[in-house]
């Protein structure tokens, strides 16, 4: 072997090309299209369990609007911390919790996701323009020490399936 001469063949023109294309498709994929988040807490029980991964949908609602029951991720602080809770109530609507019973506009919904008893009071509330009402599927625990309640339309970074 003469000196100068690599031990480990190079790596060719085309390939270097295929892992620099794969690199960057995964990065768009799993940065901007569909983001992997890993589930902390039990707000979201039984439909997500903690510890459990799931993808968030950045495009979803590109060319539409979020709808009722919809599970979304909230941005809280930066891209970071992002909270998992259901869509309950749309701008304009009413929204209230009596003995564990979501009424929107007076109505009971029915919410086939939950499991157990709930003993939720709220008073009613008017969902603000430009803003969703949000909470977790978990009501077996006080509602005190949940986050739930209003959040702007501009936090959702987008849909994930359940």
């Amino acid at each position: 072997m003469r000196a100068g001469r690599w031990l480990v063949p190079a790596m060719n023109l085309r390939s270097l090309v295929r892992v620099l294309l794969l690199v960057s498709a995964s990065w768009l994929l799993f940065s901007r299209l569909y983001q992997p988040l890993c589930i902390e807490g039990r707000s979201m029980e039984p439909t997500y369990t903690d510890g459990s991964l799931v993808f968030c949908n950045r495009m979803a609602y590109l060319f539409s609007e979020p709808r009722r029951f919809d599970v979304v991720a909230i941005r809280m602080a930066g891209d970071r911390i992002v909270l998992l809770k259901r869509i309950v109530a749309l701008p304009g609507e009413t929204v209230r919790f009596r003995n564990g019973v979501l009424l929107v506009d007076g109505r009971p919904l029915a919410e086939p996701y939950l499991q157990g008893p709930s003993d939720w009071n709220l008073a009613p509330r008017t969902v603000a323009p430009g803003t969703l009402y949000v909470v977790g599927d978990n009501r077996s625990v006080p509602m005190q020490v949940h986050v739930f309640g209003q959040v702007d339309r501009q936090r959702i970074l987008g849909r994930v399936p359940w």
